[in-house]
Protein backbone atom coordinates (compact mmCIF):
# COMPACT_ATOMS: atom_id res chain seq x y z
CA UNK A 1 0.00 0.00 0.00
CA UNK A 2 3.02 2.58 -1.04
CA UNK A 3 2.66 5.18 -3.22
CA UNK A 4 2.03 7.78 0.27
CA UNK A 5 4.82 9.06 2.61
CA UNK A 6 4.85 6.49 5.28
CA UNK A 7 7.29 3.59 4.78
CA UNK A 8 5.95 0.08 3.60
CA UNK A 9 7.36 -3.52 3.40
CA UNK A 10 7.39 -3.83 -0.03
CA UNK A 11 9.77 -6.71 0.10
CA UNK A 12 11.11 -9.47 2.46
CA UNK A 13 14.03 -11.89 0.64
CA UNK A 14 15.11 -14.88 3.09
CA UNK A 15 18.08 -16.93 2.35
CA UNK A 16 18.09 -20.10 4.56
CA UNK A 17 21.01 -21.28 4.02
CA UNK A 18 22.78 -18.60 5.45
CA UNK A 19 19.90 -16.96 7.46
CA UNK A 20 20.22 -13.84 5.69
CA UNK A 21 17.02 -11.50 5.06
CA UNK A 22 16.66 -8.36 3.40
CA UNK A 23 13.77 -6.27 3.91
CA UNK A 24 12.77 -3.11 2.05
CA UNK A 25 10.79 -0.63 3.07
CA UNK A 26 9.32 2.29 0.76
CA UNK A 27 7.36 5.22 0.17
CA UNK A 28 6.74 3.58 -3.47
CA UNK A 29 3.72 2.03 -4.81
CA UNK A 30 5.92 -0.61 -6.36
CA UNK A 31 8.56 -2.93 -6.43
CA UNK A 32 10.09 -4.19 -9.55
CA UNK A 33 12.44 -7.77 -9.50
CA UNK A 34 15.28 -8.36 -11.57
CA UNK A 35 17.58 -11.53 -11.65
CA UNK A 36 20.22 -12.08 -13.56
CA UNK A 37 21.36 -15.64 -12.71
CA UNK A 38 20.31 -18.36 -9.84
CA UNK A 39 22.83 -16.07 -7.89
CA UNK A 40 21.79 -12.80 -8.34
CA UNK A 41 18.50 -10.39 -8.34
CA UNK A 42 17.83 -6.52 -7.70
CA UNK A 43 14.46 -5.32 -6.20
CA UNK A 44 13.57 -1.36 -7.66
CA UNK A 45 11.17 0.49 -6.22
CA UNK A 46 8.97 2.81 -8.42
CA UNK A 47 5.55 3.45 -9.88
CA UNK A 48 3.70 0.84 -11.33
CA UNK A 49 5.45 0.34 -14.95
CA UNK A 50 1.56 0.93 -16.81
CA UNK A 51 0.64 3.88 -14.00
CA UNK A 52 0.16 6.24 -17.21
CA UNK A 53 -2.66 4.22 -18.94
CA UNK A 54 -4.57 3.05 -15.43
CA UNK A 55 -6.40 6.05 -13.60
CA UNK A 56 -6.54 4.15 -10.55
CA UNK A 57 -2.66 3.71 -10.26
CA UNK A 58 -0.87 6.35 -8.79
CA UNK A 59 0.41 9.08 -10.58
CA UNK A 60 3.57 9.04 -12.25
CA UNK A 61 2.68 13.04 -13.43
CA UNK A 62 4.84 15.53 -12.39
CA UNK A 63 4.15 19.19 -13.42
CA UNK A 64 6.45 21.99 -13.30
CA UNK A 65 7.72 23.26 -10.34
CA UNK A 66 6.71 19.90 -8.80
CA UNK A 67 9.04 18.37 -6.73
CA UNK A 68 9.40 14.46 -6.53
CA UNK A 69 10.92 12.36 -3.77
CA UNK A 70 10.64 9.36 -2.70
CA UNK A 71 12.43 6.92 0.57
CA UNK A 72 13.81 3.62 0.10
CA UNK A 73 15.26 1.92 3.64
CA UNK A 74 16.97 -1.38 3.06
CA UNK A 75 17.28 -3.85 6.30
CA UNK A 76 19.49 -6.45 6.45
CA UNK A 77 19.54 -9.01 9.46
CA UNK A 78 20.13 -12.79 9.76
CA UNK A 79 18.02 -15.81 11.51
Amino acid sequence: NGGGHDLVLAARVYEPQSGRVLEVRTTQPGVQLYTGNRNAFCLETQHFPDSINHTNFPSIALRPGETFKSTTVLTFSAR
